[in-house]
């Protein structure tokens, strides 16, 4: 009995100092994980009565969790939010209702620590096109958008990403990638190719329905897909239907595909990898290391300009 008793004494000890040791080295800001009226969320916020400006970190996951962590320590909150691959949400991004993130917008303005006149959906990659998705649809309850890089899911079916009230987003049906002979793919001239198609006109998002200020990022050496000229495209459209507020669109030389990732690490790997069939093939990302870490940096100093000016 006394071996037992030292033995939990021993396990209560280092249990203890593991969390005590946790508690005096983290100085970030510990997640709160949401579970609620079919949300799957990590909200970051410091304890406070005050409302402040409040981001939507659209996709979740690492990449949502850096963000929105970074953005309650500048006295923001972030709401770091997943909608496909977690708990009984959708497995894979295809279908996905509006009225989930409508659900997280509700959520947000119940909260006393948001300012419902300054919530912001940010997305990167395919997320960017949500997030300006999101915003052209609430445009009464999203106060500015944030758009990295405006790798879409390849189904074996042909099937809309979005939908709202049962219908489905108007969207470019795209056929299946293919590898071929080749060992790296080109995506770039896969999505050149869609955006020329005759229904890439009516599948433009409504930019111009957007209720706040609008940042567009990208780097102009992105051989995943064209962000460079696609956020030409939104800013161009913004100005031709006279949008009453700001629009700034950054780019970056030297900066490709991976400018949206973790602005305080130098990119690794500069191709990636996608299985098609029983072959892997990788793609180049685009960009040098160099230039993609100049350009994390100062894009995140301009975002914060951007938030703190809403």
């Amino acid at each position: 009995m006394k071996k037992l008793l030292l033995g939990l004494g021993i396990v209560g000890f280092l249990v203890g100092g593991y969390f005590t040791a946790d508690a005096l080295l983290f100085d970030g800001v510990k997640a709160r994980p949401i579970q609620q009226n079919g949300l799957w969320a990590n909200y970051f916020a410091q304890d406070s009565d005050q409302a402040k400006t409040t981001v939507i970190l659209i996709g979740g996951g690492q990449w949502g969790d850096y963000w929105a962590q970074y953005l309650a320590q500048n006295n923001m909150n972030g709401l770091s939010l997943p909608y496909s691959g977690v708990g009984d949400l959708p497995q894979l991004p295809e279908d996905i209702a509006l009225e989930y993130f409508e659900k997280a917008l509700d959520w947000l303005i119940a909260q006393p620590d948001v300012d419902p006149d300054r919530i912001v959906v940010m997305g990167a990659s395919r997320n960017a096109e949500l997030a300006l998705v999101v915003a052209s649809k609430f445009p009464n309850r999203v106060s500015g958008v944030v758009a990295y890089t405006v790798l879409p899911y390849n189904s074996d079916e042909l099937k809309p990403s979005w939908t709202f009230k049962g219908q489905a987003i108007p969207f470019v049906p795209m056929e299946k990638i293919q590898g071929g002979s080749q060992e790296q793919l080109d995506l770039l001239g896969y999505w050149n190719a869609g955006l020329a198609k005759p229904e890439a006109a009516e599948a433009a998002i409504a930019v111009e329905q957007i209720g706040g200020p609008v940042l567009l990022i990208s780097g102009i050496e992105d051989q995943v897909w064209p962000s460079a000229s696609m956020a030409d495209t939104i800013a161009a459209r913004l100005q031709k239907n006279n949008f009453k507020h700001a629009v700034k669109n950054l780019q970056f030389e030297a900066a490709g595909h991976l400018i949206s990732t973790n602005p305080d690490q130098k990119s690794a790997q500069m191709h990636g990898q996608m299985r098609l069939g029983d072959k892997m093939y990788t793609y180049n990302q685009g960009g040098t290391p160099e230039g993609d870490l100049k350009a994390k940096q100062a894009a995140r100093e301009e975002l914060l300009l951007f938030l703190r000016a809403l």
